[in-house]
């Protein structure tokens, strides 16, 4: 690192599970962003404000008047424009230093499986289960981890995949896809801002955690937040064996299907993805 990287992450230098050679992994890293919405947008900046060296943003929506009430990324004056390249305008602000590679199109197929084979970390800020499920399914294809969050109303989750651990459960194992589950998202249901700002900058850190090699990840753990009482649950949950994509019965090695799909299967409020 230069003079100038010094000063710049000098409090992360001061951590001593972070260090200098924490933060020397961090700036040398690369790290995926699926979704620059309500949990993308405060988890991108974290990462680019961290000195993550590379980032690609994902999202082949644009923005619009509603998402702003949550998603910190964009501004009024960017309204209409691609909210991957409205991304990329934002975190060269927050750090020139940063690449901020623009994917303006949903991430499908074989596009989607060079992504993640790309990145040293994945962030799940996605809006829809079937996209969820692909990104999983490519992260253990490519055995890279997973940092996938969620918040609807006032109900947030996150969990953290590694498929570099024995015994690791993918989201597979505890979203099992095709549940007879009622899928809902924030444009009908609402979500509370500061909510998606909690668990996007969650997900952060925990890719943090991840890239730096500090700390404990929350692996096998699902954390359930109630943004009305500001109470944490933290529920453990293991491997499925029989389970279709990461199980002995393993699909890890099959295609990645397109991430656009619709899916049958649907999600609880705690399940939902927010834009």
């Amino acid at each position: 690192m230069n003079d100038q990287q010094l000063l710049r992450y000098s409090r992360h230098l001061l951590l001593d599970q972070i260090g200098i050679e924490g933060q020397q992994r961090i700036v040398g890293a690369h790290a995926l962003v699926i979704g620059a919405g309500g949990l993308g947008s405060p988890a991108a900046l974290y990462l680019a404000s961290a000195g993550v060296g590379r980032i690609t943003l994902a999202d082949g929506d644009t923005v619009d008047l509603t998402n702003l009430q949550r998603q910190i990324l964009h501004t009024q004056e960017r309204v209409g424009e691609q909210k991957a390249v409205s991304g990329r305008t934002a975190l060269g602000l927050i750090n020139p230093e940063v690449r901020v590679d623009a994917v303006t199109a949903r991430l499908a197929g074989a596009a989607l499986d060079a992504a993640v084979a790309a990145a040293d970390v994945v962030l799940d800020c996605c809006d829809n289960f079937a996209t969820r499920h692909a990104v999983n399914r490519a992260c253990v294809r490519h055995r890279k981890p997973l940092v996938s969050g969620a918040a609807i109303r006032f109900d947030g989750q996150l969990s953290v995949f590694d498929p570099r651990r024995d015994g690791s459960p993918c989201y597979h194992c505890l979203f099992p896809e095709g549940e007879d589950v009622e899928e809902v998202r924030c444009a009908v249901m609402g979500v509370f801002a500061p909510l998606t700002g909690i668990i996007g900058a969650m997900q952060a850190a925990e890719a943090l955690k991840l890239l730096a090699g500090c700390g404990e990840p929350a692996v096998g753990r699902l954390l359930l937040l109630d943004g009305l009482t500001m109470e944490w649950r933290s529920v453990k949950f293991g491997r499925d064996p029989g389970c279709a994509v990461c199980g002995t019965a393993g699909g890890a090695d099959e295609p990645v299907r397109d991430a656009g799909r619709e899916s049958p299967a649907a999600a609880p409020a705690c399940r939902a993805t927010p834009r």
